[in-house]
């Protein structure tokens, strides 16, 4: 009789164990944390980190080649020599850090460098703390318009002040010309992009934002969406808010 009790506390711990596991793993990590103390956020680059630049990519129809920069992460393990242990060595599995596909580059980037054809000299996009994951071409505005435009999505301050710029920050929205001349932010500061659009036919990108309205921390059906369009053809680009709704 004592076996089969045990027994049954064991099952109900493991029950309760891999039920407080499953809530924990569900609990979303807050997008934004408000304090009274303004800090430059810098992310933290782990000593195993590798900064490198993959090969450069040449958009169709463009004189610039553009060069992805981001960290490799060496993932580190024990090695064995002889009946030994030795120190920590370090391995990984690819060297990329960026993908590129229909005019987009994707990947966790920390900077890109761009360089006209025909020169040598590589001029960097921006001396900020960023994590890029997201570089579009808008192609077919260019090829109606005649206007190179590059729009990014990326996070630019640590706004869960964990620390660390990374994906667990609000994603804002940028745009530069080709050559990632005039590079400046579009949405408002604290307010998380949702979605974007280009209108060819207008010459507009229209975007919409989330913005925590209650000061929860989070993201929920409590909070303000707005809608903006920037006019693309503008030499300054410049977001208006619109009321849809």
């Amino acid at each position: 009789m004592k076996k089969i009790n045990g027994m049954k506390n064991l099952v109900l711990a493991l029950t309760l164990f891999l039920a407080l596991a499953s809530c924990k793993q569900e609990k979303e990590v807050p997008k934004v944390r408000y304090s009274s103390e303004k800090k430059d956020s810098k992310p933290i680059i782990d000593s195993a980190d590798l900064q490198v630049s993959d090969l450069p990519i040449e958009f169709p129809n463009t004189d610039v080649l553009v060069f992805p920069v981001g960290n490799v992460n060496f993932v580190s393990r024990d090695s064995k020599i002889g009946s030994e242990t030795s120190s920590k060595s370090y391995s990984t599995q690819s060297f990329n850090v960026s993908n590129y596909n229909d005019f987009e580059i994707t990947g966790y980037l920390t900077n890109l460098k761009f360089q006209k054809q025909n020169t040598d000299s590589l001029e960097v996009l921006t001396n900020k703390s960023l994590l890029i994951e997201s570089v579009t071409y808008l192609k077919n505005f260019a090829d109606k318009s005649n206007k190179k435009i590059l729009l990014y999505s990326l996070a630019d301050a640590d706004t869960n002040q964990d620390n660390a710029i990374d994906q667990d920050d609000i994603k804002s929205i940028y745009a530069s010309d080709i050559y990632g001349k005039g590079f400046q932010k579009l949405s408002p500061d604290l307010q998380e992009v949702i979605d974007w659009n280009v209108l060819e036919g207008i010459k507009r990108l229209y975007f919409r934002t989330i913005e925590d309205f209650n000061k929860n921390g989070a993201f929920d059906a409590k909070d303000k969406v707005h809608y903006f369009y920037v006019d693309l053809m503008q030499k300054e680009l410049k977001a208006v808010e619109y009321k849809p709704i």
